[in-house]
């Protein structure tokens, strides 16, 4: 499938903290390039095992639970792997562990494109960001330099599991403002609400005009019913480093005067060498 004139995509992976994450943001895209033919591939570095104010809920129920209502949506989607790492549900931090884990698992699958949320979004509209969202879109940042691309970065990878460093063409973020990108997914937007409602311990049927509504706002713009919106950075992209290449070649310089080799003043009210400050 192709993105635009630059970004082919065959393989693409969406890493994020917990089940349904990717189904709010981006399940839209994954169901829309999924029947394009792009191999999708599902990480869920939580559990999943906090979310839920049920005292007689137990966190081992709760992940299982969690985990089947996630394959349940990654079917409805057309996902062609998930992958559970399994760390604590509210307890994430871009620990070596867990890059090592991320990393390996980028290393295996090979993505074209990675899917996570922006590390630096931290509150707005009323919400604060779930710092497990912050440490696993941190994560994917690390990944991407050095930790899944590097070969002596993480060496075990490499000499132990023979799984040789791999650097996507593109990193899609998860964008509440300022998008650079926006998909329109007007066509598999009831695909993405069947998926969504597959969390059932999470979703309340009722949430989903607030999905629809986030949806249309982000289409508004280009004129889509209903659409999603990433920032997007590609990666190794010639044509975005000789264009950053020329922009520097004509950009305007300031022009300098030549300081003078003499430390006399030569001006009434200079001050001398001496005198001046050496901060």
């Amino acid at each position: 499938m192709r993105f635009d004139k630059t970004l082919e995509i065959q393989r693409a992976m969406a890493i994020y903290a917990h089940p349904d994450d990717a189904e709010f943001g981006m399940a839209g895209t994954v169901a829309k390039w999924a029947n394009a033919g792009v191999e999708f591939t599902y990480c869920m570095v939580t559990n999943g095992a906090s979310g839920s104010q049920d005292p007689e809920m137990t966190r081992e129920r709760l992940r299982d639970i969690r985990a089947a209502e996630q394959r349940e949506a990654a079917a409805i989607l057309g996902v062609k792997n998930v992958v559970f790492l399994g760390f604590e549900d509210g307890y994430l931090e871009p620990t070596i562990d867990v890059r090592r884990a991320v990393a390996r698992q980028i290393r295996i699958h090979r993505p074209d494109v990675i899917f996570t949320m922006d590390p630096t979004w931290r509150y707005g509209g009323g919400y604060v960001n779930h710092p497990d969202h912050i440490a696993a879109a941190e994560v994917v940042l690390r990944s991407i330099n050095p930790d899944a691309s590097t070969r002596q970065m993480l060496p075990e990878l490499w000499q132990n599991e023979r799984l040789e460093p791999h650097k996507p063409k593109a990193l899609f973020l998860l964008s509440f403002d300022s998008p650079d990108a926006t998909v329109d997914v007007s066509d598999v937007v009831e695909t993405k609400i069947k998926a969504l409602l597959a969390h059932r311990s999470q979703i309340e049927p009722e949430s989903v005009d607030f999905i629809r509504g986030w949806m249309r706002e982000a289409g508004k713009k280009k004129g889509y019913r209903y659409a999603e919106a990433f920032k997007v950075l590609k990666l190794d992209d010639d044509a975005a480093r000789a264009e950053a290449r020329r922009r520097e070649r004509t950009a305007p310089r300031a022009r300098v005067r030549r300081a003078s080799r003499s430390t006399t003043p030569s001006r009434r009210g200079r001050p001398s060498r001496r005198g001046r400050s050496s901060g």
